[in-house]
């Protein structure tokens, strides 16, 4: 019992980084309302889903161009790019995406549906 899916094995030298925080850039999919801090929906990562809570939403992006739109803002909702810092609610192997592509990317999920997409850009390790 000691092996869960979303485990992830690697050699003892380079070993599966594991996340206290990661700051991320998404893409706001779809949300009934905006999502603010504070807000904890299901990061689906590989094959692990692990409920994390966004801690700041650092900046808004222009979705097209990538530029900053706004600092610190108290929202974002559907349409809106931003870069946020995430905390898990228990520990969760995760990559930046320029390092391994597949263990940097994520689907945020909740109520039933993708809320959000994104990718990690930077990791505060356990």
């Amino acid at each position: 019992n000691d092996i869960r899916r979303g485990d992830v094995c690697g050699h003892v030298d380079t070993p599966p980084t594991v996340a206290d925080e990661f700051t991320a850039q998404i893409v706001v999919l779809q949300h009934p309302s905006a999502i603010t801090v504070g807000y904890t929906p299901v990061f689906h990562c590989h094959t692990a889903q692990v409920a994390s809570t966004i801690i700041e939403i650092s900046k808004k992006l222009d979705p097209k161009t990538g530029a900053t739109i706004e600092e610190n803002p108290d929202y974002i909702k559907a349409g809106d790019a931003a870069i946020i810092k995430v905390k898990p609610t228990r520990p969760l192997v995760i990559e930046r995406v320029k390092e391994i592509p597949h263990l940097g990317r994520f689907a945020v999920r909740d109520m039933g549906q993708t809320v959000a997409a994104g990718m990690v850009m930077d990791i505060k390790e356990k």
